[in-house]
């Protein structure tokens, strides 16, 4: 495969993938949200991620996202916030349809359905989101969210190119977002000048902005725009974010 350019390469990995999705375990969530449960090889207890989509739904990504996820030893739970909600299609042009204040009760309820499985360690949970999911990620740190819900917080939570809050709400959480300087969908300064503003926060609050990167820069796909925002998959930034995103999962949801 290695003579071949490396987005083809990369749509043929993530039909393997597709294929390999046959064997998530279903489920269904107390706030009607569903999602798909991927477990890594033996018997565990596994540390595990709930994985967020983007406002295009559950895509192949996510399902990437899983199987990443399984090898790096942890199980992981795909959440489908909107096909139960009658938008399959996604959201991408109305993207209140369904708030991060939505979102992050599913993902709630999605940890707490993991709790209750027997090769998940219920103690170290953590959550991941794109675009959409990473609003969503940044709604779900925040104590007043995790209060309202009657929740647990998230052990560690990685926000890729979200759309970053204005407001000074203390965090519950962990926290790493990823985004690019070139994103001109969820603009990188509202980022750093958010995390700025959390002057000595109770939990660890990271960001990395990759130089001209764009948003979805970690997509194997084709220069696109979509929405009127240009889109492009950058490998190096890519690569380096997955090692971060392990680095951070692993230094808290692994270490003892």
């Amino acid at each position: 495969m290695s003579r071949f350019h490396p987005i083809v390469r990369g749509v043929v990995r993530l039909a393997l993938l597709l294929v390999l999705s046959s064997c998530a375990q279903p489920m269904g969530l107390s706030t009607g949200a569903t999602g798909a449960l991927y477990k890594p090889d033996g018997p565990g207890p596994f540390p595990a991620v709930v994985v967020l989509h983007g406002c295009n739904g559950v895509s192949p990504q996510m399902q990437a996202w899983a199987q990443r996820l399984n090898r790096w030893g942890y199980a992981a739970v795909v959440v489908d916030s909107f096909g139960p909600r009658g938008y399959p299609d996604g959201i991408c042009a109305k993207v209140q349809l369904v708030p991060a204040e939505t979102r992050a009760r599913d993902a709630f309820a999605a940890a707490a359905w993991l709790r209750n499985q027997p090769l998940v360690d219920g103690a170290r949970i953590g959550v991941i989101g794109f675009s959409h999911g990473g609003w969503t990620v940044m709604r779900a740190i925040l104590e007043p969210a995790v209060r309202e819900a009657g929740a647990v917080p998230f052990r560690a939570a990685v926000a890729y190119y979200p759309a970053c809050p204005p407001g000074h709400a203390t965090i519950a959480s962990d926290t790493l977002i990823l985004i690019g300087d070139a994103d001109d969908w969820t603009p990188a300064p509202r980022c750093t000048a958010y995390v700025a503003s959390q002057v000595e926060p109770a939990h660890t609050l990271e960001i990395k902005v990759y130089p001209g990167a764009t948003h979805a820069f970690d997509v194997m796909a084709s220069p696109r725009t979509a929405f009127g925002h240009f889109m492009s998959y950058d490998p190096s930034a890519a690569d380096d974010s997955f090692a971060m995103a392990r680095r951070f999962f692993d230094a808290r949801l692994k270490a003892n």
